[in-house]
């Protein structure tokens, strides 16, 4: 009789246990949900803010293949709230890679077989996230993600340490974390930022020379954008 008093006191246990765990769960999802109308009532109402931002990019490649990219973007979007951008752009951006002179034949062979270049112009087609932490009337900071595909400009493959990029479509990634500093105290919506970037551009449809045919580039520097 013990055993089953003790039985049906831990049963009771767990499940109020679950019960509360259920009920804080649906609590969570309930808020997030009441959050929804908020921010998409603008956009169906017509009375959302547009935001446009140009940006000016330098970053220097470091890793197995490297090569230094320069770049001006721009994304077109709405700001669904005073901490929350979202918006789609495209980009003109330069590689220039600092590749070594292969001392492999088998390396030589294979950059013989076609045309390729240490410099190449890429263009950058992505979706633009955007965060802004702080007194969006002031100074405050900002993360900002890119993410979408890339392309070469032209026939020639983009000459690596280790291999080519091809012209087929390359992931693009590029996240930020910067300052923004509002232009002037009466117009608050434009802004200068100054970030730090790091930008990733990787493809299993590349052309390496030792392995698999994945290729990626990893690089890091600045980023100075304006807002409006």
């Amino acid at each position: 009789m013990a055993t089953k008093s003790l039985r049906r006191i831990i049963a009771t246990v767990v499940a109020v246990v679950a019960f509360a765990g259920a009920q804080q769960a649906m609590a969570q999802y309930y808020g997030i949900a009441n959050q929804i109308p908020a921010m998409l009532s603008p956009a169906l109402s017509g009375s959302m803010n547009y935001k446009g931002f140009v940006e000016l990019s330098g970053v220097a490649g470091f890793g197995d293949n490297r090569a230094n990219i320069v770049g001006v973007t721009t994304s077109q979007g709405f700001q669904y709230s005073s901490w929350f951008f979202m918006g789609a752009g495209l980009g003109v951006e330069v590689a220039m890679s600092n590749s070594d002179i292969l001392a492999s034949d088998v390396g030589r062979a294979r950059l013989r077989e076609h045309s390729n270049s240490s410099t190449k112009v890429m263009i950058p087609v992505f979706s633009d996230f955007r965060f802004n932490f702080g007194n969006t009337g002031g100074i405050s900071f900002f993360a900002d993600v890119k993410l979408g595909a890339l392309w070469l400009i032209g026939n020639s493959y983009l000459r690596l340490q280790e291999g080519c990029m091809t012209g087929d479509a390359q992931f693009y990634c590029k996240p930020a974390l910067g300052v923004r500093i509002p232009v002037s105290n009466v117009n608050t919506r434009q802004a200068v930022n100054i970030g730090v970037a790091y930008e990733l551009i990787t493809s299993d449809n590349n052309y390496n020379y030792w392995s698999d045919n994945t290729i990626t580039l990893n690089c890091l520097g600045v980023s100075l954008s304006y807002e409006w």
